[in-house]
């Protein structure tokens, strides 16, 4: 994913070792290969221990990675460092060697002896040999190859969110701006986002891209602070034609970060550029948010991505096994589709687990087999580790009101309908009965406890917003750790 910003940023800072008596200390100091990238860390080796401490004692992996940092935008992203007695030195591209890259590029594709690369059309992927890695013609640095349009599975769940990507990528700036996908962990809001920015990067690479979390996005407002270098912080982001800013719950209590952020939305909306947002949940539900930003957000085309119902995992576990160049039986894949419900991750996981042990271990896969290597990520959504605590935390939390009010006998709207809801939830989670339920809820009798119930279940029925918020409390419920 960042092998290329691994590049870029090695050859910026060989750019300023450019004098010769210089180019012997960039060799010694920056001898570093990469080796791959996970979860924002990016794995590098060195050919001796004795390198490893020179690289570290001197600073160079720091110096490498701030220029990471600084390329992706990313300021989680972090090195780590191994030694690899099998290590090749590193080679800066030459000018010369730049320009024959350049012209086997330009080649016909029968001439070139380079594997078959996929290419970006309209409305389709084209590949000759149909690889996994369907990566855009040009790589944006802070955007990964794999996320892009020909590569998501969209269903009933997400189809209105993947159609809205493609029109705002398409047009960018015009009617649908800003846009912001919400939705749980895994589902998909930051494939589309990032298949947005590749996509009009493909199309117009001269226009400033961005895509940066909101957790970067404040640490970089913070050091602008520090180093007091705000106004190029605002020069840079009120610059962009394309604001790609993911997981924005996160500003949430950061005023000054809400601050610089509403302006910022002011001047890009002003010039038409396109903004984009991701969220865990709709805008209006976020804390300590200033109604100002809330508003401006909530101007634009909001979009709810829901769970993925069985057929659409199926869907897209078939998808997945395929871009892989694998197989599995049908049976094999409608029971990972209906025993992991909560997200595209998870599924992906999955897969992951069982492919890597046919490859490992050589031995056929089996349904008996998969239902063992995939045990303890399948229990997560038993009823057996769900406890009626968790429930009325994450609906507590939900609401924003106390697990006491929750559990209590106040009267209120406010506090009724998240107490009704987290009954419904437990008798649907966990196998407590409606008297032991009464127990937890101050003592109320049962009948009380099943009217909560079946009150929500018969509102469930006429009301999908009601049913997809309550999934998503449940999968939040099941993907909670303590």
């Amino acid at each position: 994913m960042y092998h290329e910003a691994w590049n870029y940023a090695l050859e910026e800072l060989h750019n300023q070792y450019i004098s010769e008596d210089r180019e012997n200390e960039f060799i010694f100091n920056f001898n570093i290969n990469y080796v791959s990238d996970e979860n924002n860390v990016i794995t590098v080796c060195v050919p001796s221990p004795f390198m490893k401490n020179q690289v570290t004692s001197k600073g160079s992996l720091e110096i490498i990675q701030n220029k990471l940092r600084e390329v992706t935008g990313l300021n989680d992203l972090t090195l780590d460092c191994i030694v690899n007695k099998d290590f090749k030195s590193a080679e800066i591209p030459s000018d010369d060697d730049k320009e024959e890259s350049k012209a086997a590029e330009s080649a016909p594709a029968e001439t070139q002896t380079k594997a078959p690369s996929a290419t970006v059309s309209n409305s389709k992927i084209e590949s000759e040999n149909n690889s996994p890695k369907q990566t855009p013609v040009k790589k944006h640095p802070q955007l990964s190859e794999n996320f892009i349009f020909e590569n998501f599975i969209p269903g009933d769940n997400s189809m209105f969110a993947y159609n809205a990507a493609i029109s705002v990528a398409k047009e960018p700036g015009k009617a649908r701006n800003p846009i912001l996908f919400y939705g749980g962990s895994g589902l998909g809001k930051t494939h589309l986002m990032q298949a947005i920015g590749n996509y009009i990067y493909n199309q117009n690479p001269k226009l400033k891209i961005c895509y940066i979390s909101a957790e970067s996005f404040t640490n970089e407002f913070t050091d602008s602070i520090r180093t007091k270098k705000t106004q190029e912080f605002k020069n840079k982001y009120r610059g962009l034609d394309i604001l790609l800013l993911d997981d924005i719950h996160f500003l949430q209590g950061k005023e000054q970060t809400q601050e610089e952020l509403f302006y910022t939305f002011n001047a890009l909306f002003e010039k038409k550029a396109q903004m984009v947002f991701t969220c865990d949940r709709p805008i209006r539900e976020i804390k300590n948010m200033a109604d100002r930003l809330v508003s401006r957000l909530n101007n634009g085309l909001s979009i709810d991505i829901q769970i993925p119902k069985f057929e659409n995992r199926y869907a897209i576990l078939q998808k997945k096994i395929e871009l892989q160049g694998k197989q599995l039986s049908p049976e094999i894949i409608e029971y990972i589709a209906k025993n992991i419900e909560t997200n595209v991750r998870e599924l992906e996981s999955a897969l992951t687990t069982v492919f890597s042990y046919e490859e490992l271990t050589g031995r056929p896969l089996d349904l008996d087999s998969v239902k063992t290597l995939l045990h303890d990520l399948i229990q997560t959504n038993n009823a057996e580790n769900i406890s009626l605590e968790i429930i009325q935390k994450v609906v507590a939390d939900a609401y924003q009101i106390s697990v006491a009010d929750l559990k209590g006998k106040k009267k209120d709207k406010k506090y009724v309908v998240p107490r009704q809801i987290s009954i419904y939830m437990a008798r649907e989670m966990t196998e407590m009965s409606f008297m032991e339920l009464g127990n937890e809820y101050s003592g109320k009798d049962h009948s009380t406890i099943m009217y909560a119930y079946k009150k929500i279940a018969d509102l469930m029925k006429t009301d999908p917003s009601l049913e997809s918020r309550i999934e998503n409390l449940m999968r939040e419920v099941k993907e909670y750790k303590k």
